[in-house]
Parts: C-alpha cells; sequence; structure tokens
C-alpha cells in the first residue's frame, strides 16, 4: 500500500469468496500497475474458507473478513464504506479483470463520475451469458434513458463520495453492478464505458444462471419501479389501452355492441397510468431528498 498521511488517492476494493487460485497474481499485478500512484488495496474476504485472508495479508493489503459468507454485492458495500480513497475501483479477485486496464478507467475519471469497463464479445462470457446480459443491458439502457454496453461488469472506477451517498441501495447479491449504474444514470451522474478484453476467472463460477438470472430480473425491474416508475408503468399501460380499444373495434364489428372487457381493459389501462404519474412524482421527491 502506498498511501500519505493525507490518505490514498484511490481505493481498490476487491470482494473475494474461495479465491485463494487467483489472488496472488492479481495482487502482485495490482501492485506493478499502481507503484507510482498514491493507493491501498482492500480485500474483502466473505467468509472465505481457504487462504484468501492469509494471502492478502502476506501482501500487505488491507484486509476485512466477514465471519461468513453475506454475498458478493454486501462484500462491495463494505468495501466502498472501508475505502479511504477519492476514487474507488471496483473489480473481481478471480483473475478476469486485467490490473493493466485500470490506468485506462483512471484516465477517463477526469470527465466522468464513473467509468466502467464493457466487455467485448466472448471475452470471458460463456454465450449464453453473453447474450442474457446484451438482453439486460438493452432493458437498462431503456430504463436509465442512455446506452449501457455491459450492465453487469464488475470493473469499474468511480467516485467514492458518489459510491458512499447510493450504497445503502445495492443489492447484497451479484446484481449491484446493474442497480449502481441505472441509479447514477438515472441521477444525473456521467458514465462512461471503456472496452476491455475479460479473462477467463480461475476456478469455478458462483453464478446460477437461472436462480440468479431470475434474481437479476426481479433486481432491475424492482430499480426501475423506484428510480424510474413511468418507464414502467407506460408501457404496460399503453398496451392494455391497445388492446381494450382492438377488442371494442372487433365487437363493435362483428357484434355492435361494447363489451366489459372492453371497459375492464380501457380503465385498467388509466389507472395504471395514473399510477405511474404518482410513483414518478414520488421517484423525484425521494432523488431531491437524498441530494440534499
Amino acid at each position: 500500500m502506498t498511501e500519505t498521511s493525507s490518505g490514498p488517492d484511490l481505493t481498490v476494493v476487491l470482494p473475494a469468496h474461495n479465491e485463494e487460485a487467483a489472488l496472488n497474481g492479481v495482487l502482485s499485478r495490482l501492485k506493478k500497475v499502481l507503484a507510482d500512484r498514491r493507493y491501498e488495496i482492500l480485500l474483502v474476504d466473505d467468509g472465505s474458507e481457504d487462504r484468501t485472508a492469509e494471502i492478502g495479508e502476506k501482501h500487505g493489503v488491507r484486509v476485512v473478513r466477514h465471519a461468513r459468507r453475506t454475498g458478493n454485492g454486501a462484500a462491495v458495500k463494505r468495501g466502498i464504506r472501508e475505502a479511504r480513497g477519492k476514487i474507488i475501483v471496483m473489480m473481481d479477485a478471480d483473475g478476469q479483470h486485467n490490473p493493466e486496464d485500470i490506468p485506462r478507467l483512471l484516465d477517463e475519471m477526469q470527465k466522468f463520475d464513473m467509468v466502467v469497463g464493457a466487455r467485448t464479445k466472448g471475452t470471458g462470457q460463456k454465450a449464453h451469458r453473453w447474450a442474457a446480459n446484451r438482453l439486460f443491458s438493452a432493458l437498462a439502457s431503456y430504463l436509465a434513458s442512455e446506452r449501457i454496453p455491459d450492465l453487469t461488469s464488475g470493473f469499474r472506477a468511480l467516485r467514492a463520495d458518489v459510491a458512499k451517498r447510493y450504497v445503502d441501495l445495492l443489492p447484497n447479491t451479484f446484481s449491484y453492478p446493474s442497480t449502481l449504474t441505472v441509479t447514477l444514470a438515472r441521477a444525473g451522474y456521467l458514465i462512461e464505458h471503456v472496452p476491455i478484453v475479460a479473462s477467463k476467472p480461475a476456478g469455478k463460477s458462483k453464478i446460477r444462471p437461472a436462480s440468479d438470472g431470475l434474481r437479476f430480473l426481479f433486481i432491475l425491474l424492482k430499480v426501475g419501479v423506484g428510480l424510474a416508475p413511468f418507464r414502467v408503468f407506460f408501457p404496460l399501460s399503453l398496451l392494455l389501452f391497445l388492446a381494450g380499444l382492438g377488442w371494442y373495434v372487433y365487437t363493435f364489428i362483428a357484434m355492435h355492441r361494447f363489451t366489459n372487457m372492453s371497459a375492464l381493459l380501457l380503465c385498467t389501462s388509466i389507472i395504471i397510468f395514473m399510477l405511474g404519474l404518482v410513483a414518478e412524482q414520488i421517484a423525484q421527491l425521494r432523488r431531491e431528498r437524498r441530494d440534499e
């Protein structure tokens, strides 16, 4: 760790659970890349059962240990709260993120509030995970009203004051990158995406595609309703309105009558539309209160 009495300029947060296979190499490369900067490396050992914490202490980095596993997102949140640097770099400890890309992210931090390492196609990801990431990124881009090429990347740099302001909104699971990206985008912060080539992680992936995918979708919708509710309510309202209108046209032509189903669909669309307006006002008030 290189820092002065005033504290480091940079904190690298490494959430880790049983990462002894890759950690030695990651820490050695990190210290080499950051040798000319004032930095600290904060290893958050999330209830590991191997030598993860011991390896961190051997390399002289700060180690925060959880007595039991709390989740990747919870480890990241702990790292954000414990960070001393003005800029926080978050990356995985399994070797898939290349420390040599950190200077590229930091160069962009002079103009942006957060810089995300966006993985290019096929780098370190299986085909089905890449496709799912593209789908979720498209949904998040709609919710955030800006293009998000890689929603789930855990490799990013951001201002520490911004991270600490929104840390309580992050989930305790692998879905924290998506929540953080959409939250900051909706709050008006400037986000840049830098293309990176990710490596294949050491060891077996801890992500379960089916259960974690459904949980990820639920969290993304929850974030959308909380931060951009009208962009969730309006399409549903419009769909019901068009269905009601279409059913009315059909029944009028076929039977010359206005049916109860048409009335139900049209009334429901209006109710959902009004709920969206109210939810949008509540979300705006919450944003203003947090900014205060």
